[in-house]
């Protein structure tokens, strides 16, 4: 049975999955959203991987080269032992221009004695739609779809090639690589300018982690956390995706599969919010580019999600022929939601507008740039907030005036206030405060339920679900206010089961949800310290970071019976949670300088 037993290699160009075993089961080329070159991981038979095979005396343990996003798988045998360590080239070549290739690092270390394995390379293209036919050069493979030549890519590597395609066994004696690359390389390739891509890229990862805000508790999966969130960041535009991935399921068996290798406003917007916490200053940077990006002028309307190059149009494709993972259809690619109404996407973008502002305040020209925009999402806000939407959930088939969008709702119009009182826009604060004030009188009004003695999932609801554990993070509501209390111990007693959190209980459009949303337990967690039961808080915390797998890395839902991990990997919304939960218990530690591994 498959797992999400996978670590994540990248450059902020794309990525790539690593199995426990050291097998590429997913990669796509040249960039995060491009058709896959490898995609075992939605089918074990067609997709097509990348890996080395070893007999059965060989244990293998993988672990990241600490403080980078450099990944090392170890073979370790009586016979002999060497490792693979699998990165993607990432490092400065100026102030503000970056090294970053789509291309994929094999560095094969010897250790000891005389190990063997052979090379299984096997790419299939375009989603396994294309078989591969491979060509044989002085330096390099050229491999490319067998109806289609100029799609294609480059393979190098210092051991023959008749071995690696014919899969012949390897007795390693020295040190040998392996590059796969989307562009032909215009330098001569060797082992030791392999190593300098290794040195240059580990050198780039420690210094990025150095600057990160550091704790003495929690410090190791924050770190891993935000390497993730960092290596989720679209260099070229600033995106931030909500994971790599598409179609892993949220249940194995069902059909709630999803191509999340997109930016949504909200899941990006909490990603970058955590970064400018933890003092990333340029991801933001880069985020402020993006949403210039998408917003060409004044009229533009606002999505809830774009491409990563801003692409608008994001149609849904179902792929029959591949049989998913686990066997759950359908897999597919695009994503129909980037049409919904979600009133409460704008409220995530305006505080992270804000907290930007505040904490890097840009030149005039650019907050003056940045004011036309925040104007037009109150405007937006103020034009919307009183109809139906989908939600946060992302409902199909259903409207209805979900609380928490309201909510969000306001925390839009409020922080536009605050930005416009550092701007000294007193008429647009003064406006905008009476727009807040009946938004706030109409959640608490329909938006409590007596009934149940807590705020609803949506007007006249007996449903709640976590979203809104988050009404008191975003100043909605005050920590001590009865309503809040209550609401939080309502949603614990209804939707906290094994250990884990459920989004909610209802039906939605595809039955009732049996797989727990991680972020929810975190949210649950933060909601638990806010209301000052920090020892209930402390222990679930602690439960739920036994849940990630062995490298520390969390996809988008757990099981609740056997926590094995479902849904999208790796989560950027798992990963900004678990930083933000981390730091209410972990002691900051004051500390400069350079980080050693």
């Amino acid at each position: 049975m498959q797992d999400l037993s996978y670590g994540v290699i990248g450059n902020c160009k794309t990525a790539a999955l690593v199995s426990r075993r050291g097998s590429i089961d997913w990669l796509c080329l040249p960039n995060f959203d491009s058709p896959s070159v490898f995609s075992k991981l939605l089918d074990e038979k067609r997709g097509g991987s990348f890996s080395f095979k070893v007999n059965k005396t060989y244990e293998i343990v993988q672990q990241y080269i600490p403080y980078t996003n450099i990944l090392s798988t170890q073979f370790i045998a009586p016979e002999g032992s060497f490792e693979v360590i699998d990165f993607m080239p990432r490092y400065r070549t100026g102030e503000k221009s970056y090294f970053i290739p789509s291309e994929n690092y094999r560095y094969i270390r010897y250790q000891s004695g005389k190990p063997r394995f052979r090379i299984h390379y096997e790419p299939i293209l375009n989603y396994a739609k294309e078989s591969a036919v491979h060509q044989q050069y002085t330096h390099f493979i050229k491999t490319y779809s067998i109806s289609n030549e100029s799609d294609n890519f480059y393979l190098y590597s210092s051991i023959e090639f008749i071995t690696i395609l014919e899969s012949k066994e390897i007795q390693l004696e020295k040190d040998e690589y392996i590059l796969l690359s989307y562009n032909q390389k215009l330098i001569n390739m060797d082992i030791e300018q392999v190593h300098l891509e290794y040195e240059r890229t580990k050198v780039y990862w420690l210094n990025w982690s150095s600057r990160s805000r550091k704790f003495i508790q929690y410090n190791d999966a924050i770190t891993r956390s935000l390497l993730i969130l960092k290596l989720m960041s679209y260099q070229e535009t600033g995106a931030v995706l909500a994971a790599l991935t598409t179609s892993v399921p949220e249940t194995i068996g069902e059909t709630r599969n999803w191509d999340y290798r997109f930016c949504w406003i909200r899941d990006a917007s909490m990603s970058i919010e955590t970064l400018i916490k933890m003092v990333h200053q340029s991801a933001a940077q880069r985020f402020m580019k993006f949403i210039k990006l998408i917003l060409h002028n004044k009229l533009d309307n606002f999505q809830i999600m774009y491409g990563i190059n801003g692409e608008r149009e994001l149609t849904e494709e179902i792929l029959p022929h591949l049989a998913g993972f686990n066997h759950s259809q359908p897999v597919r690619v695009g994503n129909a939601a980037y049409n919904q109404t979600q009133n409460d996407s704008l409220g995530y973008l305006m505080d992270v507008i804000y907290r930007y502002y505040v904490h890097f305040p840009g030149t005039l020209d650019e907050m003056e740039e940045i004011w036309e925009i925040v104007k037009g999402m109150v405007k937006a806000v103020q034009k919307d907030w009183r109809q139906p939407d989908h939600s946060i959930w992302e409902f199909r088939n259903k409207q209805e005036h979900f609380v928490f969008s309201k909510v969000m709702a306001w925390v839009a119009i409020h922080r536009g206030m605050e930005i416009a009182e550092l701007l000294g826009q007193k008429h647009h604060k003064k406006e905008w405060e009476a727009e807040g004030k009946k938004i706030c009188e109409e959640v608490l009004s329909k938006g409590w339920n007596d009934q149940i003695q807590s705020f609803s999932q949506y007007y006249g609801s007996d449903h709640v679900d976590s979203s809104l554990l988050l009404m008191e993070y975003y100043g909605f509501i005050k920590a001590d206010d009865p309503r809040y209390i209550a609401t939080v111990h309502k949603i614990k007693q209804e939707l906290y089961h094994n250990g884990l959190m459920y989004r909610y209980i209802n039906e939605d459009d595809f039955g009732q949800p049996s797989s727990s949303f991680t972020i929810c337990s975190f949210w649950m967690i933060q909601a638990l310290f806010a209301i000052g039961e920090e020892s209930e808080a402390l222990k679930m915390f602690h439960e739920v970071l036994t849940y990630s797998n062995h490298l520390g890395l969390f996809s988008e839902d757990l099981d609740f019976k056997t926590k094995c991990q479902l849904g999208n990997f790796p989560q950027a919304y798992s990963h900004l949670a678990l930083i933000n939960t981390a730091i209410l218990f972990g002691e900051e530690k004051k500390t400069s300088g350079f980080i050693h591994p």
